[in-house]
Parts: C-alpha cells; structure tokens; sequence
C-alpha cells in the first residue's frame, strides 16, 4: 500500500518560458484550428495581448521539470503498474506567448478501490504567470495497480 501520510506534499515548483513556436506546435497536434493559437497578428486582431496557449496546454508544462514524475520516486511507485486515470483543468486566465509560468504540484488526495487491488494518486497543479496570477489549476489522477491484493 502507498504512503498516504504523504497527502499535502509539495514537490518543488519551476518554471518553463511559453514560445510561439512550442505553442503553435501543440495546438497542431491537437487538431485546433482557430488562429489565435497560430498566429500573433490573429490573437491581436480578438483583442488578445500575444498568440495563447490551445486548451490542455498546461498538462506537458508538467513535463517541463528537473524529474518526470516526481511522485514515482517519492512514493516508491513502478511505473509498469501505473495507470492515467482522469484529468481535469479549470482555467483562470490566459497562458500568453512570452510568458514564464511556474508549475507546482502536490499530492491533494489518496485512496484505494477493489479492496486495495487499485490505489489511486491525485495531484493538483497550479500554473502561475509572471505576474503572479494563476491562470490555471490541474487535476491528474493516477491509478495504481497493486499485485500483491
């Protein structure tokens, strides 16, 4: 069974610089067509201040830092049993070409299902502009199947 005393840990916050090219190359990827994700003449002519970020945009910021993952190591998880359960995102602002925004994570909840054969890790993720705003907030769940149940 996880550690659930480790409920309300922060892993260390970062940052990551937003540039044009990264977020015209994910909302290509996701299949958006609106051309304020491409275009900084576009995003000016809506009444934007530069091109933003497509939605889900902030979910690969979490890769963005010095460990992927940090909760495998830090609750002795393998990843082989690891699962994506669900994520959420809740959006409070605008994530802007030429912004730095920091990323901080922690562990907001752990329980179990299946009489412990599934335990799942949900982290939160806030995502802060340079200015001090948060413009959005993430909700990952991960499930972890446990063999020895």
């Amino acid at each position: 069974m996880l550690d659930r005393s480790k409920v309300g840990h922060e892993f260390d916050s970062f940052n990551v610089d937003i540039e044009k090219g990264r977020l015209k190359f994910f909302a290509e990827a996701i299949g958006e067509t609106n051309p304020v994700y491409f275009s900084e003449t576009a995003a000016h002519d809506a009444g934007y201040k530069a091109m933003l970020a497509a939605p889900t945009f902030p979910f690969p910021l979490d890769m963005e830092g010095p460990e992927l993952l940090p909760v495998l190591n830090f609750l002795s998880m393998d990843i082989s049993r690891l699962l994506h359960g669900s994520q959420e995102f809740e959006y409070l602002g605008m994530i802007y070409a030429g912004d730095n925004i920091t990323v901080t994570s922690k562990i907001k909840d752990m329980f179990d299902k299946k009489s412990g054969a599934l335990e799942f890790v949900v982290l939160e993720s806030t995502y802060t502009n340079q200015n001090g705003d948060l413009v959005a907030r993430a909700i990952n769940s991960l499930v972890y199947r446990n063999p020895s149940v």
